[in-house]
């Protein structure tokens, strides 16, 4: 009996011992990828709106690019008058341009392609149903961009002193908005979601 434990002892070693050779020897097929990793920035739009410095006549003078000018009214005479939306950012994304421009000199303004709302036309279109407004497009690939809303203005000249003075307090103002095209199939649905005035 002695010999049939030891024996069955041993078999049981050996089995044991196999087994655990086996188990050892076993490995997975594995594969391991590196991490994916997000990082984020923010979209923007960087605008600014000005024009040249000039004397009470419209003439050009020495100075920094400004966002005021005064104008002595004078019939027939024409003034430089350039105001200009930058955009400053080569990062600025895609957008919609926008420049609202209020007029107050209008009905004194020589007739013809030199008035101030011919020379808009020329560059910027008219957003429908909305009044005063154009825009453009601006796009990455453009780098910073200039806009130049109007040139000059030209006063009639068969206006008289008197009418002249009941426009001493008029002005001209423009207003330069942008909005991103992203999410906006026309102007008119981004200039309507910003809800601008």
């Amino acid at each position: 009996m002695k010999t049939k434990s030891k024996a069955l002892l041993m078999t049981l070693c050996a089995v044991l011992l196999v087994a655990a050779s086996v188990l050892g020897t076993m490995a997975y097929l594995t594969s391991t990828t590196g991490p994916v990793t997000n990082t984020f920035s923010i979209g923007k739009i960087a605008i600014t709106l000005d024009e040249a410095p000039v004397n009470v006549y419209g003439e050009v003078v020495e100075g920094a690019r400004c966002t005021e000018n005064q104008y002595k009214l004078v019939p027939g005479h024409t003034y430089t008058k350039d105001p200009t939306v930058h955009v400053t950012d080569e990062n600025s994304e895609n957008s919609w341009i926008f420049v609202k421009v209020v007029n107050g000199i209008a009905a004194i303004e020589a007739a013809g392609d030199t008035t101030i709302a011919a020379q808009i036309e020329k560059d910027w279109t008219k957003l429908d149903g909305v009044a005063n407004v154009y825009y453009q497009e601006y796009t990455k690939q453009e780098a910073a961009k200039d806009f130049v809303v109007f040139n000059s203005f030209t006063v009639k000249n068969d206006i008289s002193e008197t009418d002249l003075e009941t426009y001493k307090d008029a002005s001209i103002t423009i207003t330069a908005y942008a909005v991103q095209q992203d999410g906006f199939d026309t102007a008119k649905a981004a200039w309507t979601a910003a809800k601008f005035n």
